[in-house]
This record gives C-alpha cells, structure tokens and sequence, in this order.
C-alpha cells in the first residue's frame, strides 16, 4: 500500500496537535482540582471575619474562653454563625467586608484591630445536627458551620468541628496584640469536585472546537510541507529516472541550503562521474578496436599477399609479420593487465628488492639501442638507501615501460638521466629525457589510457598509448606512486616512488 508525503505528513501533525492538547488539558484538570480547594478555603476564611471579630469581642470581655458553653460544643460554632448572620440580615450587624489582604492557611498572622465589646444576642434555638448518609442531605456535613473548629492559645480545640486527620487552614483571633485563639476550617477530601468539574464540564464544550481546529491546522501544515518537500523530492526522482535511461548529461538546480539541496548536489555529482565512466568506456571501446585493428590488418595484407604469389614466403617477410603478432600480443597482455589492476585482481609478491639496482640493471639492457637512437644514458650516484618492498617482475616490467617511452619519443641527438633520491621515508627513481617537452594541458593526461601527445612526442612506431598507464597501475598495486612533470632536460620527468623497507 502506497502512503503518499503528504498523508505522513499530516497524520504526524495531527498526532502531535492532539497529544499537545491532551497534555494541556490533563494538567489543567490537575491544577484546577488542586488549586480551587485552597482559592475555596480562602474564600471561607473570610467569610469567618464576623465571627473572628465576635469571638476577639467575647474574649476580651471575660479573659477567657469560659463563655463557650461546655455542652454541644460541636453544634456551638455553627449556632453561632446562625445568629450572626440572623442579625445582619436584621440590621444590627454591617455587611461583612473583604480584608485588605488575603489570610493564607498557615500558622496565626499578624494582629487584629481591637473591637469594641458588643451586647450579647439572645441565643437562637437549637440546630440539627449535620446529616450523614447517601442522600442529598448528607451535603449539609460538607457545609461550612461543620467544618468549623475553635481552638485556644494552646492549640487544645474549644467548640466546634472535632479536629481530624483533614487539613486546617487557619484564621488567628488576636486580642490587644495577643493570639488567643485560632478559627480553623477543615477542607474535605474533595470540596470543590462539583465547581471543578462543572468548570471542566464547560471547558469540555470547548474541545471539540480545540479538536476541529488541529485537524484543519494539521492539514494546512500538512498540504504546505508536502509541498515544501515533494517538489525537490520529486525532481529527484525524475533525475534518478534519467540516469536509469541513460541520460547522464541530466543535472538539479541546487536552489536549497538544506539536507535536500546537498542531495541534489550529490546527485549531481553522481551523474557527472557517471557521465564521464560512460564517455570513458565508449573511448575505451573505441581505442582498443582501433589498436587492435591496425595489426591485424598489417597482418592480413601480409597473408593474403603471400596468399596470391605477391610476396614469397621469405624469412624478412616471416619476420615482418612475426612483428606484428607480437605487438598484438603486447597490447593484448597490457589490455589484460589494465583489466586486472581495475578489479584489484593483479598480481603482485612484494618482497624486498634494491629498486636503484634493478633501475642500473634495465638501463644496461637499453643502453645499446638508445646509443643507436642517438641518446646518452647517463646515471645518477647511489641512494644511501634503495630497497623496496615490491615485486621485482612487476618493477621490471614498470622500467622497461618508462625507458621504452624516452627511447621512442626523445629525439636525437638527447640524453637520459636516471637519478635516485630518499625524500620523506620514501624512495623516489626519476628518468629525465630531453626535448621535445610535453604541453602542460597534456601533462595531467600522459596516465590515461590509449592518450599520446601526438603533436610533438610521436613518432611513426609510436605505441598505443598503455605504458605509463600500466605503469601507475603497477605502481598503485604495491602502495607507490607514479608522477609526471617537466624535466630540467626539456622533455619529460617521469618519477615513481615507493616506501623504503624497514
């Protein structure tokens, strides 16, 4: 089943809108369970200013807490709330005002202004006691005059609520400065379910309008980030369907400064190598038909001449064709070689070997036919140091290459220098031939395959093209280096280096 960007997308932001929401509205239930029961409490403890003050009256009048009945002490606090608020609804009592400060439910605060002592009311008949079971008068032990307790300057309870394992927030009673007393009300368990979760209830209606709201946000996100993304995911799709037809000439605009642009950066980095493995295979193809053609078809003029009684069968004719089957046969055999280096197939012993000695021994070999070209071979002095690890073969192999490259392509009268060096824990072999020189746009190019620099250093029986790259190929197969530059000769300096033996 295919899922489209832009349904991820969307169905992502709606998830986190909705978690979002969620998480806000479980810690707004919390807070508002927890912190409504105190804005309550506070809210009672006010509305005890009456009595407080009454109470700071009375005490004041008999010096102590005597005049508190010592029957129904529980049914006390709540008669006498009855009777004042009886009186301020007849008018003997002012309407009770809000204080200038807030009282916090902790220990006694600070003093209280004294009241004049006020005549006592005459008492109010007895009230019922609060209700206790399922129904809905057992809210009436939940109501204020019950959750009341007195206590005296000692902290030991006077009248009222019998103090219990609940809360108090307390409201101190002060008399000329002194605390003699503390009002203390008692929170339920739960005193402010019903408001809380009547607010909560109202908050709920909310939601679904929080909810609609997220699903359209999610998916105006949802539509512009799919299409944010998809545009450059979708040219690189087509570009990837270009290379998969073969059109490696394709490239992206790199327009974007994000992970995205710097993929399309590498794509087009990508298409370019691939443009230029398939321009070099096609040169490849093309040059090794070429060089394998022109022998064989030197070849096939010899035979069918000796075929049709135009030449004889002559050893200078035997020996005329011999030639060209082994030089096809050398550039079948580097062909070959070149083919195994690629796939890291190439063989190679690497044993310690004195490089600077079989440099000598190669160049003795040459030294006949490069008196007879008009050449001067001439050798450097002795390294302090010139043994290798490499394979001796392949390192002939290599020597033979680079002289036969200054013997066929330096012309007469010239020189060769062979000279050695130890430079950086490595040991350098340079074979300086003279003039002609090489063109400095050719010089990076003499290690490619089948490249000759046909306008100054070739020659009528130049050959194809392989040798130096044979040669850096060997050389990369036993961890050396091969390097071209120009030569104080005037002509080309080729150097191969390799790390010296411990």
């Amino acid at each position: 089943m295919k899922i489209s960007i832009g349904l991820r997308l969307f169905v992502s932001v709606l998830l986190a809108i909705l978690a979002v929401a969620a998480s806000a509205v479980f810690v707004l239930r919390q807070n508002v369970l927890e912190s409504f029961g105190d804005y309550a409490v506070q809210i009672e403890l006010d509305r005890l200013e009456e009595l407080s003050n009454d109470l700071a009256r009375r005490y004041a009048r008999h010096g102590s807490w005597d005049f508190v009945p010592l029957a129904d002490k529980r049914e006390w606090i709540a008669r006498e709330l009855a009777r004042l608020q009886a009186a301020r609804v007849e008018g003997a009592l002012p309407a009770p005002v809000a204080p200038v400060q807030p009282v916090t439910p902790v220990a006694p605060l600070g003093a209280a202004i004294p009241v004049p002592p006020a005549p006592p009311a005459p008492p109010l008949p007895p009230l019922p006691p609060p209700s206790i079971g399922n129904g809905p008068e057992a809210q009436d032990a939940s109501a204020l005059q019950w959750r009341v307790t007195l206590f005296d300057a000692d902290g030991l309870p006077v009248a009222g609520r019998p103090p219990g394992r609940l809360p108090l927030a307390r409201r101190p009673i002060v008399v000329d400065g002194k605390t003699v007393g503390v009002l203390a009300v008692a929170r339920t368990a739960r005193p402010t379910d019903a408001l809380a979760y009547a607010f909560l209830e109202q908050l709920g209606t909310s939601l679904w309008l929080i909810a609609a709201a997220g699903v359209l946000l999610s998916a105006l996100v949802a539509m512009l980030l799919a299409a944010h993304f998809r545009r450059p995911i979708g040219r690189l799709a087509q570009g990837a369907r270009a290379l998969a037809d073969g059109r490696f000439e394709t490239r992206l605009a790199e327009e974007r400064s994000d992970e995205l642009g710097q993929l399309a950066g590498h794509f087009n980095l990508l298409a370019a190598r691939l443009e230029g493995a398939e321009e070099a295979r096609r040169q490849w193809v093309a040059d090794t038909s070429h060089e394998l053609r022109t022998p064989l078809a030197v070849l096939r003029a010899q035979l069918e001449a000796l075929q049709d009684g135009v030449r004889s069968a002559d050893p200078r004719h035997v020996a005329a064709m011999l030639r060209q089957v082994l030089a096809l046969s050398k550039l079948i055999d580097e062909l070959y070689a070149l083919a195994r280096a690629d796939v890291g197939a190439l063989d190679c012993r690497r044993l310690p070997c004195d490089l600077w000695q079989l440099a000598l021994e190669e160049a003795d070999a040459f030294a006949e036919r490069l008196d007879g070209a008009g050449l001067v071979l001439e050798r450097g002095a002795a390294p302090a140091q010139s043994t290798v690890l490499a394979d001796p073969d392949r390192m002939r192999q290599v020597l033979r290459n680079l002289f036969e490259n200054s013997l066929r392509y330096t012309s007469a009268p010239g020189r060769v220098v062979l000279s050695a060096r130890l430079h950086d824990g490595r040991f350098e072999l340079s074979l300086d031939d003279s003039a002609p020189g090489v063109p400095e746009a050719a010089l990076a190019r003499l290690g490619e395959r089948f490249y000759r620099v046909d306008a100054s250093r070739s020659r009528d029986g130049g050959g194809a093209g392989l040798g130096l790259a044979l040669c850096a190929r060997l050389l990369e197969a036993q961890g050396g280096q091969l390097r071209c530059a120009h030569s104080p000769l005037q002509g080309l300096r080729v150097t191969l280096s390799l790390a010296v033996a411990a």
